[in-house]
């Protein structure tokens, strides 16, 4: 049995796809070894909590103010508070390895715990941490912020991309010497909360378009209401799952585009309610800029979703053009439009394709990533082992 800490500055109910994610992988190792995360402490969570069989540290970061986003002021007092906090916790429960996800700011904290408590890291990266074309702050556009990137993803004892496009970015803009483990990210077997259409004041014949994120700007979800927009004769409907700090700005232009009885901002639902919603619905449409991996097409998929989206990011590993749904170029909202008035028309088509991804998504289940990730930790305690072992013989 290891003993697992984890470092991620979100945690469900805090964050977003990278926090959720960090959930499942600790909640699946946790019922075969002792598992610990580090995160954020906000919005009245508890200092401590078990919860799934993992044991959950929250640190306070004392300037958040919402769940699906973080400020620079929360981002950076998450590396102090949380260095003060593992030691603390390191003292007193030793640990075999440590596995941070996101470079940036988790990347500092589980540096210094794993040289603080001599034992490898593991660091994760997830996409959004080394590029975001949405941001200004991004570190890729920044040669200070770049360096200490580069000087993390070199100190770690290894380092994961969830897809080839966050490898080869890590390559690109920061560390061309270093070889990163791709692991891809899964998700848990669908649990679903039965959901009707007449609930909602659908009809079976309606064309149900979904959509599942935080509403910030990269996500890009004003270019779904312009797509709406243009499809008039087909009359779809678009439901949004998600909440975040662009909801009011994204209700307006519905109204000023005249679709707002089209549109159903739904905000933040539960996982099994999430799930029932996907599975009542047509077609998921995703007009994100970037996605390091992307869970959420995971879940359309498990649900039988034809998903359309563009071909920018960690989603082109599993999803193909006109076998999955479709991969359209980034922000060509015109062949967006054509391809989603394409599934909207051909019925038969769009349900081909959401069994060809529910054939695919099998091999993108939570159990295979944790395995993957067992497989790492064991090859770098393994490492550290002889490393010591050659150091205690090479003495005099």
């Amino acid at each position: 049995m290891l003993r697992i800490l984890f470092c991620n500055y979100e945690y469900p109910p805090i964050g977003g796809g990278g926090g959720v994610i960090n959930a499942l992988l600790a909640e699946e190792l946790a019922r075969r070894h002792e598992v610990t995360i580090l995160t954020s402490r906000g919005l009245g969570l508890p200092a401590e909590s078990v919860e799934n069989g993992v044991k959950i540290l929250r640190v306070p970061v004392y300037f958040r103010r919402q769940k699906a986003a973080a400020n620079l002021l929360s981002l950076f007092a998450y590396m102090p508070s949380g260095i003060r906090a593992g030691k603390r916790w390191l003292r007193e429960f030793p640990c075999d390895v440590i596995n941070t996800h996101f470079v940036l700011p988790s990347g500092p904290v589980g540096d210094r715990l794993a040289k603080f408590a001599g034992i490898p890291n593991v660091l994760s990266v997830h996409g959004g941490d080394l590029y975001d074309p949405s941001k200004l702050t991004s570190p890729h556009r920044h040669a200070v912020l770049r360096a200490w990137v580069r000087r993390l993803l070199r100190r770690a004892d290894r380092v994961v991309g969830q897809s080839r496009n966050t490898l080869e970015n890590m390559s690109r803009f920061y560390a061309p010497e270093i070889k990163g483990v791709r692991i891809p990210l899964g998700i848990k077997r669908p649990v679903y909360e039965t959901c009707r259409r007449a609930d909602f004041g659908y009809t079976s014949d309606d064309v149900l378009f979904v959509t599942v994120g935080r509403l910030v700007a990269r996500k890009a979800v004003e270019q779904l209401l312009r797509v709406m927009e243009t499809m008039a004769p087909h009359r779809p409907r678009l439901l949004v799952l998600g909440d975040g700090p662009q909801e009011s700005a994204l209700r307006s232009q519905a109204n000023a585009l005249g679709i707002a009885d089209r549109v159903n901002f739904l905000g933040h639902v539960s996982e099994d309610r999430k799930f029932g919603i996907l599975k009542m619905s047509d077609v998921f449409v995703s007009t994100s800029q970037h996605e390091g991996f992307g869970l959420v097409f995971l879940e359309a998929m498990a649900c039988g979703l034809p998903v359309i989206c563009y071909n920018h990011g960690g989603q082109t590993d599993f999803l193909g053009d006109g076998q999955t749904g479709y991969l359209v170029n980034l922000n060509d909202i015109a062949m967006f439009q054509e391809r989603s008035r394409e599934l909207a028309r051909d019925r038969d088509k769009s349900r081909r394709m959401g069994q060809e991804n529910l054939r695919r998504v099998e091999e993108l289940f939570i159990d295979r990533c944790a395995q993957r990730y067992e497989d790492i930790f064991d090859e770098v305690i393994a490492d550290q082992r002889r490393k010591i072992a050659i150091g205690y013989a090479s003495r005099p």
